[in-house]
């Protein structure tokens, strides 16, 4: 089988880490800046950065709409950090303007774990992932208040839901590709892979 296309916003944040990643996971990894790039992908990260930046920057570069209605009609998804933020239903304290694609019935809150001097990083038990714990940094990341009925909680860190899935709709608080272990990046790929595979029948 050949390996799955997953494009990497790249509107702000560690595009380069992600993109990396990926490829260690076995995915033909792209940026996508723009619509019709982002039609050529089998699924999509959404990386860390500055959620209300990146939130700006998709309705400018008219990729809000479009990247809405792919993860509706069931591409698979993955945010880090701030792109967690961005696939939440609901933030609880949202800049003024800011909007979120969407896709995981989940209440987030922003910076919760404290500024950028605040940052650590912590070992996380995460559901699907085998092995050692992940070591998971925290950068200003957000953490999930509360979850719907058909949202996992995957991993939780000092009592905080950091990593939740919602079918083909995978986040975490923290940035697995700034450590070199790339099994969360593999749990991506494997879902795309399974995507793609329930598509072509």
């Amino acid at each position: 089988m050949t390996s799955p296309v997953i494009g990497v916003l790249a509107l702000q944040g560690d595009v380069r880490e992600h993109l990396v990643a990926l490829a260690a996971a076995d995915a033909v990894a792209r940026p996508v800046r723009r619509p019709e790039e982002l039609a050529d992908v089998d699924g999509l990260v959404i990386p860390g950065g500055e959620s209300t930046t990146i939130s700006k920057l998709a309705v400018l570069f008219g990729l809000m709409e479009p990247l809405r209605a792919r993860v509706r009609d069931g591409m698979p998804v993955y945010g880090t950090c701030a792109g967690m933020i961005m696939l939440a239903d609901k933030i609880l304290d949202p800049r003024s303007g800011q909007e979120t694609v969407g896709g995981i019935d989940m209440i987030v809150r922003r910076n919760a774990f404290g500024r950028q001097n605040e940052s650590f990083e912590a070992a996380v038990d995460v559901k699907e992932i085998p092995g050692d714990p992940v070591e998971g940094v925290f950068i200003r990341a957000p953490w999930v208040e509360s979850v719907g009925a058909r949202t996992e909680v995957l991993a939780e860190h000092d009592g905080h839901i950091v990593a939740v899935r919602q079918g083909d709709a995978l986040a975490t608080s923290f940035h697995p590709e700034l450590t070199g272990d790339h099994r969360v990046h593999g749990l991506f790929v494997e879902m795309v892979r399974a995507y793609r595979t329930s598509e072509s029948l």
